[in-house]
């Protein structure tokens, strides 16, 4: 038999072999394991400098656990994505897109958060602002859109 399998709630894999889907899941792959790295050497660092309040406030604790555990989220939803399940790309897109969000205003906001924090969440943002030029692309909506 010839025919290609349909993955669960999915998409089929001839469309996922695509090269144009291939390197937009790699990209977004790597971008959000970065995010995740980042994200998880940031709590670190917030560990290290608790006993300085000027450098670590209740509000940057608060910050940091949210975006280790959207950053592990992502990650989840990018594999899952990329083996062809509709609703991960779906959570993927809408995740990325709302934490950038979050971040632009994380980083607008005065007076908030420490300048510190808002310089690791610029640099978070541009990870995301890539994820959601990847996920957001032509090519990989045309994969996932139902037919």
């Amino acid at each position: 038999m010839n025919t290609r399998r349909s993955h669960p709630a999915g998409v089929s894999e001839d469309r996922l072999s695509r090269p144009g889907i291939q390197q937009a899941f790699r990209s977004a792959k790597v971008l959000v394991g970065c995010y995740v790295g980042l994200s998880a050497l940031t709590l670190l660092a917030i560990i290290l400098l608790r006993d300085h309040p000027d450098l670590v406030t209740d509000a940057v604790w608060v910050r940091a656990s949210i975006v280790v555990a959207t950053s592990l989220l992502m990650a989840s939803f990018a594999a899952r994505a990329a083996r062809g399940h509709r609703r991960s790309c779906l959570r993927l897109r809408w995740a990325s897109g709302i934490m950038l969000v979050a971040i632009a205003v994380i980083i607008v906001v005065p007076g908030a958060f420490p300048l510190w924090l808002k310089v690791e969440q610029g640099v978070c943002g541009l990870l995301l602002a890539g994820v959601v030029v990847n996920v957001n692309g032509k090519e990989l909506r045309a994969a996932f859109a139902d037919k």
